[in-house]
């Protein structure tokens, strides 16, 4: 008896303990806390981890596990460690509560609080704080130095400035007025005067006083404008400040004045700076200074220049290149560069590039918008040429001009896009490279050849070029372009076309030995031999499918995914939907899995986990991480594989828990891994993916608030399908209740049974931790697609859930409510037209009409929507004229006579994706139609909430029109009632109603 007694009674008080907490609010938001970003050092000893509030101050925290050293660094972020594991650099935040009454009292940038910046030595409690900095950086692979760049000093506040003749006077005037309006009242108070007296008496006081006092403020705003015409731009506007080089080990500082540019090289040996005028010295110019951190010398290899940017030292740290500007007035209408170069032995930097210079395009100048790059081995310099922009025409007066956008059938891209595109044009440039020493250039790229990478780190003699020229214009309805690729040499500029018209993404191996892709069409990887010129299909061998096999687009499924290369280009790594296979770039040897197939016989999704970001392949007998999904139960965990050995995996760890972001020490066997559950996520330490173990316990945040569990459930769909999806739980779930039911959905998000998820404050759905913590329960189904038919699909999968969990005896199928956004939205909207099962729906950003949303753009990227419906997530698979009567019948707007259910729609008038016409299409004809339907309309804002407050105030709305309507709370103002424009900024209509 006491063995059944025993568990009774635990299950009694663990449902009376959880009885007991608390339900989420919306205000516990701002203080919910994460983890944010992570570091391991080199040696494996010390880890750094942020845990920050969504709103307020956060923490830095640094530990050695091993020895329990622990430091807490309040408001830390942009940490950084030293590549000998000896120091922690740390930037502070202001306060938040500090940052946010400067804002309120709209202080000035120069006024508004600063980072901090501050330095210790690991293991120890010495530490340096540093205020009001801009930004620091050390070597990528050098120790003990350090730069940090300090902004303007506050502003001497003893100096006081005269106050102007005019506040003199409002404040004059204003005495005067406060002294009359005294004896006025004294006078009203005797009984001398009435009151109709006192009120006529105080208004012409006022009126003369405000009179004289805003003529007084015009005349010198008057007098401020016209000195400001001809008068120099601000001392310091934008000039440099100072920067402090310190050494760590010895604590010393080399301090440079009116800096606006630094960067070490990576060993940390040289450190460039740039300097700006000063602005109080006639004689002073700007200057390229070089930093010997091991002599302590420097040297100015360059003065008198306007401008320079792009600084770029080669791998060796032997050269620096950088374009600069230094002819031109201030007021010029061109402004031409030059690429600039210096190496060791050399006393300054000499230009190698301009527009005069042997090789360069007649019509062509440097481009200072370009990125520099050396090759690995520091022969070539690559960099950016730009046609030369004509000059502003400055007879032209602005404000007779017209104003107009042509759109031109034989255009490559639409107008729109045109103009998202335009600064990148404007800045666009094409590949040259020069040796430095020959005194020409090569050119590369061509507006025929605009993208291209460099191969083997640039010491190949060929680049790879790719263009899409001449096929752009079927993006508007392929929604993908098709394009040409080339092999460019680089000591000759001779062109080899490697394929055209083709959907292929073309890169190169690693030592440069092959250029490979994947033909989504034919669904097999290609290589084309840089040496034969043969191009092979190296998968077609492989008889599983290596691409999504449940893609349920009408267009060509994805690759299930590559690995990468194994080294000197030996072979190359793919994925089928579960297993990793081996393949021979040139398609002669037999593809090997190498997992052994044992990823499919248990529904094992691997995936590769690199954990050397600097590695560009993998090397035979290399430990390999993989990542694994099991696709039936969800769980994630973690095997380790050898690179070239044909094997069955060795599981290291595996559990109901999502698999997050790993870091390994560079130089030590030791791992900081994240890991999620449904009620926690943490990090985790140690020598072992396997026994590591957790570092923080964030979740300790939530132990008193009634939290959630998930689950997965399976059932049969209308056509006969098995579905499945998740089911959220409150943790307090007595199943001799019956609960409310908000079906939220998108497409297929099963996969992510094991996630954590914050309570937060919504972009545009229901955020599922506090709608069940209040008591509802949470189905999201996965959504199962046929062409043609997305809303009939969406019908399929969410009304048979639905009447799956309606037959729970703890489900009131009275009481079930349905939320998505976008195209989430878009089903909610069909849906509703289709059944009256649904006590309320929430819509977000729905597409109403089909027929009208296809022409439509979408204003975010500028592009048309048509390649939407007939390729990609509308599913139609045809155009409009071929098949209207498929836009129609998916299209809630033509059905909107047979909607009852209350409707909440949020659509802003600022969506870049979806036409916020859209919403306005289907809101006035529910409103003619007398339905019960609002929307919620944010101001300046895009597709999903950016702004916080606007997020907030969507949750509010949320749970308000779910609580009225599936658990028969009071309706707010805003539902009853509605919000008049006149009350706009005034109220929000959140109070409850009887």
């Amino acid at each position: 008896m006491r063995k059944i007694v025993l568990p009774v009674l635990l299950l009694l008080t663990t449902f009376a303990f959880g009885q007991n907490k608390k339900a989420l609010t919306h205000d516990v938001y701002d203080g919910w806390k994460s983890v944010g970003e992570r570091l391991i050092s080199n040696d494996g000893n010390y880890i750094l981890y942020a845990i920050n509030p969504q709103e307020g101050d956060g923490e830095m925290i640094i530990q050695n596990v091993k020895t329990g050293y622990t430091k807490k660094v309040a408001r830390g972020y942009g940490a950084a460690l030293t590549q000998d594991s000896r120091f922690a650099i740390i930037k502070i935040k202001a306060p938040y509560q500090a940052t946010r009454q400067a804002k309120i009292k709209k202080k000035k940038p120069d006024e508004m609080p600063k980072d901090s910046l501050l330095y210790l030595m690991l293991g120890t409690d010495s530490m340096v704080k540093i205020p009001r900095i801009k930004s620091f950086k050390t070597p990528e692979k050098g120790s003990g130095w350090l730069a940090y760049h300090l902004d303007k000093p506050v502003p001497d506040s003893s100096k006081k400035k005269a106050l102007p003749d005019s506040l003199k006077l409002r404040i004059d005037m204003l005495t005067k007025l406060a002294d009359s309006m005294i004896r006025i009242s004294l006078d009203s108070v005797k009984g001398r005067i009435e009151k109709e007296e006192v009120m006529t008496a105080a208004k012409k006081a006022m009126k003369e006083i405000y009179k004289k006092a805003d003529e007084a403020f015009a005349e010198e705003e008057r007098t401020e404008d016209a000195e400001g015409d001809d008068a120099p731009a601000a001392a310091g506007a934008t000039e440099g400040t100072e920067l402090l080089v310190k050494n760590l080990a010895t604590n010393a500082n080399r301090s440079f004045k009116l800096v606006n540019d630094y960067g070490f090289d990576e060993k940390g040996r040289l450190l460039f700076i740039k300097t700006t005028k000063n602005s109080k010295d006639t004689n002073s110019k700007a200057q390229v200074l070089l930093y010997n951190l091991e002599t302590g010398a420097t040297d100015t290899i360059m003065h008198g220049l306007n401008d320079a940017k792009g600084f770029v030292f080669d791998e060796a740290g032997n050269q620096l290149a950088f374009t600069a500007e230094r002819d031109s007035s201030s007021k010029a209408l061109q402004k031409f560069y030059r690429l600039w170069h210096w190496a060791r032995g050399k006393d300054t930097a000499t230009i190698i590039a301009d527009k005069h210079t042997p090789g360069m395009r007649i019509g062509s100048v440097v481009s200072e918008h370009a990125t520099l790059r050396f090759s690995k081995n520091g022969q070539k310099l690559f960099f950016g040429t730009a046609p030369i922009q004509p000059a502003r025409d400055t007879n032209l007066v602005d404000f007779e001009l017209a104003r107009l956008d042509v759109w031109h059938y034989n255009d490559d891209y639409l107008q729109p896009q045109q103009l998202k595109q335009l600064t990148q044009e404007q800045k666009r440039s094409y590949l040259a490279v020069t040796r430095p020493g020959s005194n020409e250039i090569l050119q590369l790229g061509a507006d025929d050849a605009e993208n291209i990478s460099l191969v083997d780190e640039g010491d190949a003699d060929w680049v790879l070029a790719q263009s899409t020229k001449g096929y752009r214009g079927s993006q508007q309805w392929e929604g993908r372009t098709k394009l040409t690729a080339y092999i460019i040499n680089s000591k000759t500029g001779a062109r080899t076309q490697i394929k055209n018209n083709s959907y292929g993404n073309y890169m190169a191996s690693p030592k440069g030995n092959y250029v490979y892709w994947y033909d989504p069409q034919a669904q097999h990887y290609f290589t084309y031999n840089v040496a034969t010129r043969n191009i092979q299909n190296i998968s077609q061998k492989i008889s599983v499918p290596l691409y999504d096999t449940e893609n349920d687009v009408p267009d060509f499924p994805r690759a299930a995914g590559s690995i990468g290369w194994m080294s000197a280009d030996q072979y190359f790594m793919v994925k089928d939907e579960y297993d990793i296979w081996q393949l021979d770039p040139n398609g002669v040897e037999q593809p090997q899995n190498v997992t052994m197939g044992y990823g499919r016989q248990n529904k094992l999704d691997f995936d590769y986990v690199s954990l050397d970001p600097e590695k560009r392949f993998v090397t035979n007998g290399d430990p390999m991480l993989l990542q694994v999904l099991n696709k039936s139960d969800k769980q994630a965990g973690y095997f380790l594989h050898k690179a070239g050995v044909a094997a069955v995996p060795i599981r290291l760890n595996m559990g109901a828990y999502t698999a997050g972001t790993v870091l390994k020490a560079k130089d030590a066997e030791q791992y900081l891994v994240q890991k999620a559950t449904p009620s926690s996520s943490e990090l985790f330490y140690g020598s072992s993916i396997a026994d590591a173990a957790a570092v923080t316990d964030v979740a300790a945040q939530q132990k008193d608030f009634n939290w959630f569990t998930s689950e997965l459930v399976k059932w049969k769909m209308l056509d006969g399908k098995m579905s499945e999806g998740i089911l959220f739980k409150p943790e307090n779930f007595d199943p001799a209740k019956k609960y409310p039911v908000i079906f939220y959905f998108y497409e297929r998000n099963s996969d992510n049974l094991y996630n954590y998820r914050a309570p937060a404050p919504s972009a545009s759905t229901i955020n599922i931790p506090y709608f069940v913590s209040n008591g509802y329960l949470v189905f999201d189904p996965n959504i199962y697609y046929k062409t043609g038919e997305p809303g009939q699909s969406a019908y399929n999968s969410v009304v048979s859930a639905a009447n799956h969990l309606a037959k729970m005896p703890w489900v009131d199928s009275t009481r079930m409510g349905i939320q998505g956004q976008s195209w989430g939205g878009y089903q909610v909207a069909y849906l509703i037209t289709k059944t009256n099962m649904f006590r309320a729906a929430g819509a977000g950003a729905p597409v109403a009409n089909m027929t009208s949303a296809y022409g439509g753009i979408r204003w975010g990227a500028g592009i048309n929507r048509q390649f939407q419906y007939e390729k990609t997530q509308s599913r139609i698979g045809a155009t409009l004229w071929q098949r209207p009567d498929l836009y129609i019948k998916n299209s809630p707007l033509f059905m909107a006579d047979k909607i009852n259910t209350p409707l909440l729609m949020m659509h802003n008038d600022a969506d870049g994706s979806v036409p916020w016409y859209q919403g306005i299409e289907f809101f006035t004809a529910l409103k003619r139609l007398d339905k019960k339907v609002w929307m919620l309309q944010y101001n300046g804002e895009d597709h999903n909430l950016v702004e916080r407050k606007n997020r907030k105030d969507l949750s509010v709305r949320l749970s308000q029109f779910f609580d009225y309507y599936l658990k028969g709370a009071k309706p707010a103002l805003w539902i009853k009632e509605g919000l008049p424009a006149t009350e706009k900024g005034r109220s929000w209509g959140l109070q409850e109603t009887n």
